[in-house]
């Protein structure tokens, strides 16, 4: 990889799970009576023809992983468990009564958080609390996140019991040092019980989460890593990359600073070196950040061109409709997004007095809309077209403007009617979607939002 290529295109981006993203999303946000209106319009046009999704947040953990980005609450108490649960489908109750025929599932996607916090029974109450309202479509897929330091075979079994196929175990790193750091110890030994006992059960996918970028990360490391997760052969493999974003994500980022964290060029390295190897092993790249065997769906869907993008990461099937539940969750109408209360006692309160839980959100235009195409095409499959009229904007000739130095390095090939991306291109494909960005480019943050792109 050319280390010039890397200090020029390494800037601050969005990794587009959305179009806008959610910095850039309507200041005033969204009406309550306009996101329900929405849900109801993308229910009524797509529920009989290919169902719902449904991302459940189960926000607790016992420890904080101080790499850890996402919306969570510490605690030891399991006491919390069924209070929470029975918020959540109040929430349900909410979105059902809206719709006049009954839900039909495509997916559920269990997030967290740390999802096995939660006890067996009460994960099987939360679900057939679900399933009591709604069908499932064929070909569902119920999938959850996991650590495997307290996943128990019992939780296995009762989630496969449940209907899911699917589970993806955070693992992060093996190196002794990485781990202290992040607060995440978690041997080997423990990532190896829970996947062959997954194996034995019968999940037909098995997804281990990886980083590369964490504080002290070396080149070894990654390899032995890698080497390490090559004896359990997982179905998929997440390869992110670590955003620190301290000024967002507070103390736990602030264990650490930027002197521990591997250089662009060094994290460079180890997102190569862990690429080749998963490469060797009969991993193929899909779309940003993961891989896949090619017995896989989601290996299928990118063959298929079906493969989709949502706040969930990337699915092997898409919804129009991704009704959100719990706390933090975001919905997605296609038309419109809505994000929940961010913190528990304001999620239950508002539970509790009859509404759904939104406390911020976007109406998308009809120039989101045609960019929101766009964006996903790219992340997705690496291209986009605009040979059709309903694929043109006002603003098209700039946005491929200012792809010409990034066409110039080699980075993108773009003709009359479309682009696409050389292979070798793949890890700048979110500066390629930021030359499409009309809200980053009409809105340029004066600060630091955004995770570096490489």
């Amino acid at each position: 990889m050319n280390t010039d290529l890397i200090q020029k295109y390494n800037i601050a981006g969005p990794r587009y799970t959305s179009y806008p993203t959610v910095p850039f999303w309507n200041k005033e946000g969204i009406e309550y009576d306009n996101w329900v209106n929405s849900t109801i319009k993308s229910f009524n046009e797509s529920n009989q023809t290919e169902g719902i999704s449904i991302y459940i947040h189960l926000p607790f953990c016992e420890n904080l992983c101080t790499f850890c980005g996402c919306h969570k609450r510490i605690t030891k108490q399991h006491s919390v468990e069924e209070p929470y649960i029975d918020t959540v489908l109040k929430e349900w109750d909410l979105y059902c009564d809206l719709f006049d025929s009954t839900p039909r599932i495509k997916e559920i996607h269990l997030g967290g958080g740390t999802p096995t916090f939660f006890s067996p029974e009460n994960i099987e109450k939360l679900i057939s609390g679900i399933l009591a309202k709604a069908e499932k479509c064929d070909g569902f897929e119920f999938s959850f996140e996991a650590h495997p330091n307290n996943t128990t075979k019992e939780h296995l079994q009762s989630f496969y019991d449940l209907g899911f196929r699917r589970n993806s175990f955070g693992v992060q790193d093996y190196d002794p040092k990485v781990q202290k750091t992040i607060n995440r110890i978690q041997p080997f030994e423990k990532v190896e019980e829970v996947t062959n006992w997954s194996k034995e059960i019968g999940y037909t996918s098995i997804s281990q989460d990886l980083v590369f970028g964490l504080p002290h990360q070396t080149k070894e490391s990654i390899i032995n890593t890698i080497n390490l997760t090559k004896a359990l052969k997982p179905d998929r493999i997440a390869f992110y990359s670590y955003a620190h974003v301290p000024w967002i994500k507070g103390v736990g980022q602030r264990g650490y600073d930027e002197n521990d964290l591997p250089s662009a060029e060094e994290k460079r390295v180890l997102y190569e070196t862990g690429k080749q190897m998963l490469d060797e092993l009969g991993y193929v790249e899909i779309g940003m950040d993961h891989f896949a065997l090619e017995t896989d769906s989601m290996y299928k869907a990118m063959e298929n061109k079906t493969l989709h993008r949502n706040f969930m990461g990337y699915s092997a099937s898409k919804t129009q409709l991704m009704v959100g539940l719990g706390m933090s969750s975001i919905s997605d109408s296609w038309y419109a997004f809505a994000q929940n209360a961010k913190t528990v006692e304001e999620y239950t309160a508002l539970v509790n007095d009859g509404l759904i839980p939104i406390f911020r959100g976007h109406e998308l235009t009809e120039e989101d809309l045609v960019i929101r195409k766009h964006i996903l095409n790219i992340m997705c499959h690496f291209e986009t077209s605009w040979e059709n009229d309903e694929m043109k904007f006002p603003e098209l000739n700039e946005c491929l403007n200012r792809l010409t130095e990034m066409e110039q390095d080699g980075l993108v090939e773009i003709n009359e009617t479309g682009l696409k991306l050389p292979e070798s291109a793949r890890p700048f494909v979110r500066n390629i979607c930021m030359a499409f960005d009309l809200q980053l480019i009409r809105n340029k943050p004066t600060t630091r939002i955004f995770s570096m792109t490489i």
